[in-house]
């Protein structure tokens, strides 16, 4: 009886791929996200609007402020402010800020609300805790093997020994090309 090496690299990399279908999509997702960090935020919705206060005093109070919360209707949201300077008005709210130009009653709220989805990916790819860690140092085990055994899942020309052979080639020299033109 011989060993058939072939069924025991179809069964691993099948069941490897399942057991790490959910942690593949976790990668790919906040790997997306990450990769255009500077076109958005992944984990955040920021939202900007303009906003016009009336002035009755140069050095509000608090009581003031929250006068002019209700105003922009953002009453009972308010946290804490601060004068960044003698001209502005920094009003901390629940989720976000405003700001308030004293000279002219204009103002800026800025809120941010967590993004669905990104945001619990993105945590998970960063790694939080030591436990998650071993488990994605595992997961990166697994596409390793993954990786070696899907080169010989299948024969012919359709495999290693085929076209398989020129797609793998071409997987490695892409890397390769972009690290000498852009890196080295």
């Amino acid at each position: 009886m011989t060993f058939n090496w072939r069924k025991w690299n179809r069964a691993t990399h099948r069941d490897f791929g399942y057991l790490f279908f959910g942690m593949t999509l976790i990668y790919a997702i906040s790997g997306i996200a990450i990769n255009h960090i500077d076109d958005w935020n992944p984990n955040y919705v920021v939202t900007s609007e303009e906003v016009q206060v009336n002035i009755s005093e140069q050095r509000p109070d608090k009581k003031q402020i929250k006068q002019w919360l209700d105003q922009i209707d953002e009453s009972g949201n308010y946290k804490s402010h601060y004068f960044p300077n003698s001209d502005i008005l920094k009003i901390f709210i629940k989720d976000g800020t405003v700001y308030i130009d004293l000279t002219n009653g204009e103002g800026l709220v800025e809120k941010s609300t967590r993004r669905p989805l990104f945001r619990e990916v993105n945590y998970l790819h960063y790694n939080p805790i030591k436990y998650w860690t071993w488990f994605s140092d595992l997961f990166c085990g697994a596409l390793i093997i993954l990786g070696i055994s899907g080169l010989f899942i299948a024969r012919g020309g359709l495999g290693i020994t085929g076209r398989g052979a020129w797609m793998a080639l071409l997987g490695i020299v892409i890397p390769i090309i972009y690290l000498m033109i852009y890196f080295y």
